[in-house]
């Protein structure tokens, strides 16, 4: 392989492993560096990483986003690697993983984000209509809340809810008006 049947993939997972190399050495991370997989993802649009567990060959796949790596900085998407190390580090030494106080413990010790500033923008945005509450959400895909908001309520007061359409600003209060804003916007949706 030469330099140019490389691809932006394949830079992003070298330049993990690079960091994770580093990271495990300066702060003395104990990872099965053999034990640890990588991949990119092109079709996340909400998470800049994950990472998973094969519990029966006990490896763990960090997968980091594409996209992400293209829109941040290379300090904020370091951030994101130590972030997935943390929790490759618990899937080896526990079998398990979370976002608790082992996790918080060791990710502020590596100067790992809690959690990762989102890279891209909502498609939708769910907005609670009770006038004292300031809930929202913003959503990806249109998921089952996003088709047929009338079949839920907000998720901190009780109130019914609206979506709106990022992009074109339609909003819809029930499925019905979801498929009549679907079918306006047509190609646009």
């Amino acid at each position: 392989m030469t330099d140019a049947d490389l691809t932006i993939d394949d830079e992003i997972v070298a330049r993990a492993r690079i960091h994770a190399r580093e990271v495990c050495r300066e702060y003395d991370l104990e990872i099965d560096r053999e034990a640890l997989e990588w991949e990119v993802s092109t079709r996340a649009r909400r998470r800049a990483g994950a990472c998973r567990w094969n519990r029966s060959r006990e490896v763990a796949t960090i997968v980091l986003t594409r996209q992400a790596y293209e829109r941040y900085e290379w300090e904020t998407f370091a951030g994101v690697v130590r972030h997935e190390l943390v929790h490759a580090w618990e899937f080896q030494r526990f079998g398990e993983s979370g976002h608790g106080t082992r996790f918080r413990e060791q990710a502020t010790r590596l100067e790992a984000p809690r959690h990762c500033e989102t890279f891209s923008e909502p498609r939708y945005v769910l907005r609670c209509l009770g006038s004292a509450c300031e809930w929202s959400a913003r959503r990806h895909r249109a998921s089952k809340p996003v088709k047929a908001p009338d079949q839920y309520r907000c998720g901190q007061c009780g109130h019914d809810y609206e979506v709106e359409h990022a992009e074109s600003g339609r909003t819809w209060t029930s499925a019905s008006e979801y498929g009549g804003v679907k079918a306006a916007l047509g190609e646009t949706w």
